[in-house]
């Protein structure tokens, strides 16, 4: 009996260090996922993550992507995007929640 709750507390701390949860994919997987089909539909690549948090439903990302590069650099349009995804990473739902020019501050 030991033996079987050591076993369960060893592959637990394994599912917290590698960001997976029973029955889901690794963090990294499932950002990746997202990522691919989130270029796939809108053309925009995702350049960062800035928000990763579990939902009811999946997974919630804020990614960061350049819409209109301009020269110089300072002045390209650059937009926030909220992707939703079910918990293997496909996405279910993106929207943009803020466009600004590259050189400027948070403005939140």
């Amino acid at each position: 009996m030991a033996d079987d709750e050591t076993r369960e507390k060893r592959e637990q701390d394994e599912e917290r260090r590698s960001g997976t949860a029973p029955g889901s994919r690794p963090v990294l997987d499932v950002i990746r996922t997202a990522g691919a089909e989130f270029t796939e539909l809108t053309g925009l690549r995702a350049e960062a993550v800035t928000r990763f948090e579990r939902d009811t439903d999946g997974w919630v990302l804020e990614t960061e992507v350049t819409e209109l590069a301009r020269v110089p650099d300072t002045m390209s349009l650059r937009a926030t995007y909220e992707v939703t995804t079910d918990p293997d990473g496909r996405i279910t739902g993106y929207r943009r929640v803020q466009r600004y020019e590259r050189g400027r501050a948070d403005r939140r």
